[in-house]
């Protein structure tokens, strides 16, 4: 039997947990950072999700090409829409922003922000300027980000600011989901799983590879009409994969 502060053994009673049955892990400092700035969000930032569908086909095609190509380190599809990303916030700076009580911050970079999961939950390491990297220099800095968040030895500021999130839960078989918007950033898109889906075609319907995407806005600073405008971008992005692969 643990033996704790009766204070924190009144105070958790007070919420139905029974003394003697439980055990308390102290948070850490990036426990702490993390569920402040979730906090922070959910309270204060007024916001709404977009969704949209994409053809994942092309995207997949041209990255088998791209990792066949010798001596050179293969690339993951987060990798390719952390680049797609970066150049859409180039292409539409509306949403490149941030909002301040002093007024909008308009951001001269894509400092894309990427959701990691630890042991002590989701934390987003920040590859800076996304939009000057290769796919491949991506690939590599979030390898070594990754690795280093799960080791739990980031840098505070190589986790905290940067202008824009995305958070993928594809490879969990995720369908389509919405997430909280990472302060001070104005936008976070979360990526689904691809999935056979039967869509359009030319003469008759044809089964394709659908990820299916949430954009969620601060609605202080994006409204619905420029939050759509920047999926229609990405959109056309990942699905003519030639102007993120280099």
């Amino acid at each position: 039997m643990s033996t704790y502060d009766p204070e924190l053994v009144a105070r958790l009673e007070r919420l139905g947990i029974m003394r003697d049955r439980y055990e308390v892990k102290p948070l850490d400092r990036v426990q702490k950072f993390i569920a402040q700035r979730l906090t922070e969000a959910a309270q204060s930032v007024p916001s709404f999700p977009l969704e949209m569908n994409i053809n994942l086909d092309p995207l997949l095609v041209a990255r088998a090409v791209y990792n066949t190509k010798p001596r050179r380190p293969k690339v993951s599809v987060n990798d390719i829409l952390i680049k797609a990303c970066a150049l859409t916030l180039k292409q539409q700076p509306k949403v490149n922003v941030s909002f301040t009580p002093d007024g909008i911050v308009q951001h001269q970079f894509a400092d894309v922000a990427v959701a990691v999961a630890t042991d002590v939950g989701l934390i987003t390491p920040i590859i800076r300027e996304a939009e000057n990297k290769t796919v491949i220099e991506i690939a590599e800095a979030m390898k070594d980000l990754a690795a280093r968040a799960r080791a739990m030895k980031l840098k505070p500021d190589e986790y905290t600011g940067g202008t824009f999130s995305i958070s993928n839960l594809g490879m969990y078989g995720i369908s389509r989901f919405g997430s909280i918007i990472n302060p001070p950033h104005a936008a976070i898109l979360s990526v689904g799983a691809g999935e056979p889906r039967v869509i359009p075609g030319t003469h008759a319907p044809k089964v394709a590879t659908i990820m299916s995407v949430t954009l969620t806005c601060d609605h202080r600073v994006v409204d619905g009409a420029t939050g759509a405008r920047w999926l229609q971008a990405f959109k056309g992005m990942v699905e003519d994969p030639a102007q993120i692969l280099d």
